[in-house]
């Protein structure tokens, strides 16, 4: 985990892709979309995680 800023009624976009140690979870939230922010301090990979380029 690399934190999250939901809360209970927080609106999120969910795409598909199974998590293989956690049983019955078949989805991913999209970060940076919606109520989801994108995380802090990524560098590399930013385009999964909903971050911008930044300067």
């Amino acid at each position: 985990g690399e934190g999250h800023n939901l809360q209970e009624h927080s609106i999120v976009l969910v795409r598909g892709g199974r998590v293989r140690d956690l049983p019955g979870v078949r989805y991913h939230i999209v970060r940076g979309s919606l109520d989801t922010l994108g995380v802090d301090g990524r560098r590399q990979g930013r385009s999964k995680y909903g971050v911008k380029k930044g300067k």
